[in-house]
């Protein structure tokens, strides 16, 4: 389940059915684009970096500036960051 702090972070989502792991590319995104330090410190306690590695690398949808700064703080190469790839 969702703490109840990171609850806004999941605006569209039924948090009565809602189970993160299930999902760890939407919430890792979720996280890495809107999120706080208290979200930031809840997904490192529940997902793996590399997991968070991967999804970084993978998600399309971050915004350049978020892409950008997570692939600074997780030492990522912006040419392997989906978000920050030439074609967008």
């Amino acid at each position: 389940m969702i703490p109840s702090h990171l609850q806004t972070l999941f605006w569209e989502t039924n948090l009565d059915t809602f189970h993160p792991e299930a999902y760890p590319d939407y919430t890792i995104f979720r996280i890495l684009e809107h999120g706080d330090e208290a979200a930031v410190t809840w997904m490192r306690q529940t997902f793996a970096e590399c997991e968070v590695r991967r999804v970084l690398c993978a998600e399309r949808r971050l915004s350049r500036k978020s892409a950008n700064y997570w692939a600074l703080v997780y030492g990522i190469p912006s040419h392997e960051v989906a978000a920050l790839a030439e074609s967008r």
